[in-house]
């Protein structure tokens, strides 16, 4: 437990605890105005916090080397994470369109084309593998567009 100074364990613990305040105030939300895909946005968070969780357990034993495992599960728990989260944003931005009559949002020229597809390609999305692949298709094309 002294790997890290007090200061630091102080900022790590008040992350996590502002983490699931914040999934609880965006579950509320959703509640109280009765738009209900914002809860996607609640359960998107729950990888990100496992994995600082992850990170503060490996902290507390002091970066004990037999534990490397858990920096592996942080790593895995944050590119979730940020998978979840990317996933709830497009969902509720698509609800959100709808909600408000609005099915299709202002975009750059251009851009129009790529958003609709891959907004279909999420529709198509039934699977945690599917999800993944998927994801590594987005990685593929945009790799290669940056070469191009």
């Amino acid at each position: 437990m002294h790997a890290l100074s007090l200061p630091t364990w102080w900022i790590h613990i008040a992350s996590v605890v502002e983490w699931i305040a914040a999934i609880f105030l965006v579950w509320g939300y959703a509640e109280a105005t009765q738009r209900y895909y914002w809860r996607a946005l609640a359960w998107g968070m729950l990888p990100a916090l496992l994995g600082a969780m992850c990170a503060l357990t490996w902290h507390f034993f002091d970066n004990d080397p037999q534990l490397n495992w858990i920096v592996i599960a942080q790593a895995g728990l944050t590119l979730a994470g940020n998978s979840t989260l990317a996933l709830a944003a497009v969902w509720i931005w698509r609800q959100s369109r709808r909600h408000t009559g609005q099915e299709k949002a202002p975009l750059a020229e251009g851009s129009q084309s790529f958003v609709e597809s891959e907004v279909k390609t999420l529709d198509e999305v039934k699977t945690l593998d599917e999800v993944k692949t998927l994801d590594d298709e987005l990685t593929s094309e945009l790799i290669e567009g940056s070469r191009s």
